[in-house]
């Protein structure tokens, strides 16, 4: 059924189908009646599946990535959808549009996704003013915070410290996003020392809020082995909660997608089936650089309960999706937590 359904959406540019297929499941949502019928629909839990990590107790392992749902729009459909956290963003401080349409692009036949958005987002208050609204406070928001596009590197701690301060009462972890490709400059901040000074910034402030949130780094994909050992470090000697490994990659090597395609879609992260293993190897190093216990988040070419078990067994603790989710449909989660469930057994 998705299937079809997928086949009418694809004939719709990426970035108007998401919220089309989101709207939509939004309205349906409301409707009394409709409302208990999807949460049957997609409704499987089960005990086996809870993960205790970051002080919380997560329903299963499975969340939605960064991205997909940016300003907080979605969240109570996608815990009816049966994610088990969902992470919110990239925010910033100050509302920006990101780049130019199009800027979101999907490349069939390897089931991935480019995209270059470039952090568009509605700004911290218009977040915290649809956070406040959430009722449900079982569900496990996590806030995922970038800084502006016209703020300088040298200020960029000062974008993160703010998105800190206005979402520390309505998120239940953060995530430093220094890697995302679409903003210039920004991966640059994954170097040490602007890394540094951005992570202090944020464990100094948490120690004068009363509500002590978990902080989490993602990292991209495509870091050297130099910068690795770096993260590494940081890990290892700060009070850094955990990591999410990883954002979407640069790398085009792996893709079957015709290359003239691709040089005429341009610059942008790409996500998907072609960055699972990539992704794996970067979880791979971290497992064995970093020495404390941390919690992980594995990123990163998830399409099916096969490719999430892997990134547990290579050590992640939970795991997020989102290009899958475009691909598989909206069954997606509930056929991975079956299939671990399965092999649990």
């Amino acid at each position: 059924m998705y299937k079809i359904l997928r086949s009418i959406l694809f004939l719709i540019p990426a970035e108007s189908a998401h919220y089309l297929a989101m709207y939509t499941f939004k309205i349906f949502c409301r409707i009394p009646f409709v409302n208990l019928f999807v949460k049957f629909l997609f409704s499987f839990e089960n005990n086996n599946l809870f993960v205790s990590q970051l002080g919380l107790k997560f329903k299963n392992p499975i969340g939605i990535a960064a991205g997909f749902d940016k300003d907080a729009n979605f969240i109570k459909e996608l815990d009816i959808l049966g994610f088990g956290f969902v992470e919110v963003g990239t925010v910033t401080p100050l509302p920006q549009s990101g780049n130019p349409k199009p800027r979101l692009f999907r490349l069939k036949i390897d089931e991935a996704l480019i995209n270059r958005m470039g952090f568009n987002n509605q700004g911290a208050d218009q977040m915290v003013a649809r956070l406040k609204k959430i009722k449900n406070k079982e569900i496990i928001i996590g806030g995922n915070i970038g800084k502006n596009k016209i703020t300088p590197l040298n200020e960029a701690h000062l974008d993160y410290l703010k998105c800190f301060k206005k979402l520390n009462p309505y998120v239940d972890y953060f995530v430093i996003n220094v890697s995302s490709p679409n903003t210039p400059g920004l991966r640059s901040l994954q170097d040490k020392e602007p890394l540094l000074k951005i992570i202090h910034t944020l464990l100094d402030e948490r120690k004068q809020e009363e509500l002590k949130r978990p902080i989490l780094l993602k990292i991209a994909p495509d870091l050297t082995e130099e910068q690795l050992d770096d993260i590494a470090e940081i890990l290892n000697t700060t009070k850094l909660d955990g990591l999410i490994a990883t954002n979407t990659t640069i790398d085009r090597s792996k893709l079957k997608t015709h290359k003239a395609e691709i040089a005429a879609i341009g610059n942008g992260g790409l996500s998907g089936k072609p960055v699972e293993s990539k992704s794996n190897d970067i979880l791979d190093a971290i497992m064995s650089k970093v020495k404390r216990k941390i919690t992980i988040i594995g990123v990163g070419g998830i399409n099916d309960g096969a490719s999430t078990l892997r990134k547990l067994e290579k050590g992640a603790h939970l795991v997020q999706i989102y290009t899958g989710f475009i691909y598989g449909g909206p069954f997606i989660v509930k056929r991975i937590k079956k299939f671990l469930i399965s092999h649990l057994r």
